[in-house]
């Protein structure tokens, strides 16, 4: 009979059939669409990976998706051909000219400048490794300066929300470069080793498909090292840990780095599959709100977080297209969070696990011993 861990890797595999075989059934207008779903699943991994299993509740999770995103975006403008100046030796977006006021030498200057900055996207490589690069280095100066200082719990939550308002003002007032609450659209679409990836083509699908699904699988087996075992010690028993002699700073800045890496490569996608970057991505409310699907699905669990942040966006876009709850489709969201946390507080994967439990031990399985916690396990 399986055992509880062979029960929890055939999940994942039959999660990951799923998505690949979507194709065989969806068409083109659906595929888009899950696409979607599966990059709000990737924020979920992302997200049980700091929270979940690094301790870290990070609310400002939308700034390193933000940026993720509009770094994407920006090589994606440049190949437009709609939205470049006509006739000009230098990349400048339309939105630059639109934004200047006729004789300014504060608006030409800017734009000159602009022109500089964006002029290394025109390499789509290098809109995609900014896209993964920039979130990384951020959340590592972030993570150092934080958790060198022993700074944890809602602390870190305070300095994470305000940091994504404080780029998200800084992107809506940098309209000559950003184009502000408009944020950048008109896109073409990104060409990858003589590959289109048009938003409706299968092919896209399957890129972002087959990144979850690596997602998914890395970082299964990253938390299943022992520096994946040494991070769980951390965040039961911070203390006993750094008393057993191991940098608690390192590994916290290295997996809040890896989860900052996952939410760009997010952002990423999503511009691919959305053709769009808006700093409505950098808003309070998004970045809790991807808490909310990692504790609906359950925090501890990757693949829960992953499957609550799919699941919650497909009830909230079908109720919000229906008729009868178009003006309470929020409130039926609201109501499915608070009973998760009031009869399933480990989220759906925690009642999936309990469920996993009893059936093996209905079936004469001997249920195994209770885990010991991750610092003593280290500490052994």
């Amino acid at each position: 009979m399986p055992g509880k861990r062979t029960l929890d890797y055939a999940a994942y595999a039959v999660f990951i059939a799923l998505i690949l075989c979507a194709p065989l059934v969806l068409e083109e207008f659906w595929l888009n669409r899950i696409a979607k779903f599966l990059v709000y699943g990737l924020l979920g991994v992302a997200i049980a990976l700091s929270w979940g299993y690094a301790g870290i509740l990070n609310l400002g999770q939308g700034l390193f998706f933000g940026l993720g995103a509009y770094m994407m975006a920006m090589s994606l403008k440049l190949a437009s051909p709609t939205s470049l100046q006509q006739g000009s030796a230098t990349p400048v977006p339309d939105f630059m000219l639109w934004n200047a006021e006729p004789g300014a030498k504060t608006d030409l200057c800017c734009i000159n400048h602009g022109s500089f900055l964006w002029t290394p996207f025109q390499n789509p490589w290098f809109g995609i490794g900014m896209a993964v690069l920039a979130p990384v280095l951020v959340a590592t100066v972030i993570g150092w300066v934080m958790f060198r200082k022993r700074i944890s719990g809602v602390f870190v939550s305070i300095i994470m929300l305000a940091l994504v308002l404080l780029v998200r003002l800084v992107v809506i007032d940098a309209q000559p470069l950003t184009n502000g609450f408009n944020g950048l659209t008109d896109l073409g679409n990104l060409t990858v080793l003589g590959v289109e990836l048009d938003p409706y083509e299968v092919v896209t699908y399957y890129v972002v498909a087959g990144t979850l699904a690596l997602a998914l699988i890395a970082t299964r087996l990253l938390v299943e090292t022992r520096a994946g075992l040494i991070l769980q010690a951390i965040r039961d028993d911070q203390n006993r840990v750094r008393y057993l002699g191991f940098d608690v700073p390192l590994y916290q800045v290295f997996f809040f780095a890896v989860s900052a890496g996952i939410a760009g490569v997010a952002g990423l996608l999503y511009v691919v599959v959305a053709q769009f970057a808006s700093p409505t991505f950098m808003d309070l409310s998004f970045s809790i709100t991807m808490v909310v699907w990692a504790a609906v699905g359950g925090r501890a669990s990757l693949l829960g977080a992953c499957i609550g942040a799919i699941g919650i966006n497909i009830i909230e876009a079908g109720a919000s297209e229906t008729q009868a709850l178009v003006q309470a489709w929020r409130a039926v969201i609201g109501l499915i969070f608070v009973l998760v946390v009031l009869y399933l507080p480990r989220g759906v994967a925690g009642f999936a696990s309990d469920a996993a439990d009893a059936v093996l031990s209905r079936f004469g399985r001997k249920r195994p011993p209770a885990a010991r916690p991750a610092s003593e396990r280290v500490a052994s």
